[in-house]
């Protein structure tokens, strides 16, 4: 399929006015295809005339083309581009009847059924250039029009859509006209949906999912329409213009690719956000966090939306920020920037000291194959950090100011990243231009480190060295011991610093602990001078605020990357201050850096079983502290923990034979399946117990664990087995989206190098094939689930490194296989160290 470039899309847009889309799609013609029928209005501006363009389409078959009402030859479609020629100034109608293909990537229109009761479901992902695998379309996001959309459907199902839908018999469904938005915005959602309708405000609000889920949706409907009003009234006083759209449904999908999509008026989430089995409190603020991340988007991406692909910071960092800030705002959960610190903030900061790193506000984003590439930890997490150091350096009140200008200028409309600066300009004295340029136009992470220099009279000053280029204005928190309680840090004050400092700065008396960057207000890694790390190692769980404690953490973690802190020494601290630790998403996070990269990647083969030894400990700490019942979040987290770090069976082949865990909690599907998981990758089940599991649990999340436990089973014909599942050319067989990651996150195991050792050099040509046959989403599941990261050896990076100079990956499959690859040389450097 040819990719849009940034010049082609340059000049349509000069050329063209796109005014009205009328869609018609007809899902009742089969299972494997549906028909669409598209008519387009537009124009060709007066200076244009007699010029030539393209409509994008990629369908099963092309049945029929008219410009104007004069026929078009069908077989002059070019991949997914039909020719359009000689076009007079003036107004034209373009009309397409075509067949297109359901996906069962998460592209396009995809279609899923249920195998808990047979109910089929479909719905679009247009992102970012899959408008045209559903209808015909002018598809960039700079030529928006108003959509009217009809569907006709199976009877007995419900048709959402970006606007008011109207069911209007025999299974036909037209959809209220949308106001201007750009195509890759165009969502449909269709099947029998069970759905919990209320209003808000005069607005219809809706929650969607399927009807196997419908217990769980209705247990958590509550919850989840609390959050979605407190974010709309609290972005409401935020923002001067009003909610731009008809209705607000969100609707929980099957097999989505992202968390989730800010359809204008439909937003679309993976329906893991509807949870079947028992969560902690961070997963239902994390779920907050997301419906409040969307939400944003009605006015940053929708109301506004980029002009070019560059700019999706502006879209996905905004929405970010957002997200997080109006979370703790609005909702109970009041302390989402300890979660985006410990769990969020780490994805940025290792993408951006990848040989992959852009600037959050790229310039060289030639195509949309290119664009794609920069949905990572850069737009979302480090834009995220960027945006809140500029409230901090900007103040609260002049941000917002600016961006109710911004809203005011650009309605229903497009903007660049210039014309976001000028107006946050408008509304402040600061020099934003410059601030721009330091923060969004470069790459890379700053390092920042105490320098603590001793006076005569027992004072000392404080100099903040730093390698990097941008400005911070940080906080330094000054930590005391408790001389009541050896183990406590009590804070003494904080200071505020802009770095570069004019001067070293006085702090009285030598503090035991001097923390760079308490409250977690820029985006640089912090290091410790010796007296500090000192004070931590006794110190840390004593910390009294836990967003202080997960910059500490976070600066841990990024000292193990760096090999200047053996991953041991992270062990050590995880098990001397986690068993104290209170914040969930604190344990959660150190838990998994611990548990994934330290024990899985960062230590020898020969040291892993001490690893995990001391993780195993550590979670029993932490199951018999909630034993009375008063943490059950905490408890949950260890029980996972400790059966991902089993290293022998019998404790949680005994869990799984008697349902439940000593004092809790009862096993339901999620650890279940973890546990059969562990038990697969240990050895100590067969096919048999996977399959009365699978019975047991006939939903589309125990058909992807039974696939993930197949895969993980340590005999060579399970493992050849998943493999060809994963990569064999059958299109007939082929695995969706979400079972080829179930498989593909089984396959490779520690525990099994040897037994998997020969698949290493079958990868990349195999990833190669099926990323260039299956496309986009299998090319990133390819390249992130199915990578042979624990195989933590030079043959390995050799290979990759022949791969990407001559086994010609595909965009998306090149640009995993550079991080992964590079994230391996880390672990060797680890190792070697």
């Amino acid at each position: 399929m040819s990719v849009l470039t940034r010049d082609e899309a340059h000049n349509r847009a000069q050329l063209l006015d796109v005014h009205r889309y009328t869609i018609e799609l007809d899902l009742t013609t089969g299972d494997e295809t549906f028909d669409s029928r598209t008519e387009i209005r537009f124009s060709v501006r007066a200076d244009s005339a007699n010029a030539d363009t393209f409509v994008e389409v990629k369908p099963a078959e092309l049945r029929s083309v008219t410009l104007d009402g004069q026929p078009l030859d069908p077989d002059s479609l070019d991949q997914n581009r039909l020719p359009l020629k000689n076009l007079a100034a003036g107004e034209h109608e373009l009309r397409v009847d075509a067949r297109m293909r359901y996906s069962r990537t998460g592209e396009g229109m995809h279609r899923f059924t249920d195998p808990s009761d047979g109910e089929t479901y479909v719905y679009t992902q247009l992102f970012m250039d899959d408008v045209q695998r559903v209808f015909a379309a002018f598809d960039q996001p700079d030529l928006k029009a108003v959509f009217e959309l009809s569907v006709t459907a199976p009877e007995g199902w419900t048709v959402l859509a970006n606007g008011v839908t109207e069911h209007l018999g025999e299974g036909r469904w037209r959809a209220a006209p949308t106001p201007l938005i750009s195509t890759y915005l165009v969502a449909v959602a269709a099947g029998p949906w069970h759905s919990v309708r209320t209003e808000h405000r005069g607005l219809p609000f809706g929650l969607h999912c399927r009807r196997s889920l419908a217990p769980y949706l209705d247990t958590d409907a509550e919850e989840i329409l609390d959050v979605t009003r407190a974010c709309f009234d609290r972005y409401h006083e935020k923002f001067d213009e009003p909610y731009p759209f008809d209705s607000y449904d969100q609707a929980f999908v099957p097999e989505f690719n992202a968390g989730a999509m800010e359809n204008p008026g439909l937003v679309t989430f993976r329906d893991e956000f509807v949870f079947r089995s028992a969560v902690t409190d961070t997963e239902r603020q994390t779920r907050a966090m997301v419906i409040a991340h969307e939400m944003a988007h009605m006015w940053f991406g929708d109301l506004v939306t980029l002009k070019w692909w560059d700019d999706i910071w502006l879209n996905e960092s905004f929405a970010e920020y957002m997200g997080y800030q109006t979370t703790a705002e609005a909702t109970r959960f009041t302390d989402t920037w300890v979660d985006f610190g410990i769990a969020r903030k780490g994805w940025g900061y290792n993408a951006d000291q990848r040989p992959s790193t852009h600037p959050v506000a790229p310039e060289a984003v030639d195509d949309t194959a290119a664009a794609l590439l920069n949905f990572d930890g850069i737009s979302y997490a480090k834009g995220a950090s960027a945006l809140r150091q500029l409230v901090a350096w900007l103040g609260e009140k002049d941000f917002l100011a600016g961006i109710n200008t911004h809203f005011a200028r650009h309605k229903f409309g497009n903007a660049t990243l210039a014309d976001f600066i000028d107006s946050l300009a408008g509304a402040t004295e600061r020099d934003v231009h410059a601030w721009a340029d330091a923060w969004l136009r470069t790459t890379g992470v700053d390092t920042l480190t105490p320098a603590v220099t001793p006076a005569a009279d027992g004072t000392c000053a404080l100099t903040v060295e730093r390698t990097g280029s941008r400005p911070h204005r940080i906080t330094v928190g000054l930590y005391d011991r408790d001389l009541a309680n050896e183990g406590r840090l009590v804070l003494r004050e904080r200071v505020g610093l802009d770095v570069p400092q004019p001067a070293p700065h006085p702090l009285g008396k030598r503090p035991a602990l001097l923390l760079l960057n308490d409250g977690d207000l820029t985006y640089a890694k912090v290091r410790f001078d010796a007296e500090s790390f000192e004070a931590l190692r006794t110190g840390l769980s004593g910390l009294p605020d836990p967003l202080t404690r997960a910059v500490v953490w976070n600066a841990l973690r990024d000292a193990v990357r760096d090999g200047e802190l053996p991953p041991a020494a992270y062990l050590d601290a995880a098990r001397t201050h986690l068993p104290h630790e209170t914040d969930l998403a604190l344990v959660e996070g150190v838990l998994a850096f611990a548990t994934e990269h330290v024990a899985g990647r960062y230590v020898t083969p020969e040291d892993r079983p001490a690893a995990l030894a001391t993780l195993s400990a550590l979670c029993r700490d932490l199951i018999r502290r909630t034993e009375d019942g008063d943490s059950p979040g905490l408890r949950l987290l260890a029980v996972r923990h400790f059966i991902d770090v089993a290293a022998h069976p019998d404790t949680i082949a005994a869990w799984l034979a008697d349902g439940i865990v000593p004092g809790g909690p009862e096993l339901d599907p999620e650890l279940r399946w973890r546990i059969l998981g562990r038990l697969a990758v240990l050895g100590a089940t067969d096919e048999a117990a996977i399959a009365a599991e699978r019975e047991r649990d006939p939903s589309a999340t125990g058909q992807e664990g039974a696939a993930r436990c197949r895969a993980a089973l340590p005999a060579p014909g399970a493992k050849r087995a998943a493999w060809e599942a994963m990569f064999a050319a059958d299109s007939g067989a082929e695995l969706s989206n979400y079972l080829f990651i179930a498989t593909a996150r089984g396959f490779w195991q520690p525990e099994q190098a040897d037994l998997v050792r020969e698949y290493v050099p079958r990868y990349y040509p195999d990833a190669v094939a099926v990323a260039a046959r299956r496309g986009p989403a299998i090319a990133s599941a390819v390249g992130r689930w199915a990578f042979p990261a624990h195989i933590v050896d030079a043959e390995n990076l050799a290979l990759g490194e022949a791969c990407l100079r001559d086994g010609a990956p595909n965009t998306a499959l090149r640009r995993w296989l550079t991080d992964e690859l590079d994230d391996l040389s880390r672990a060797l450097r680890i190792r070697e160290a």
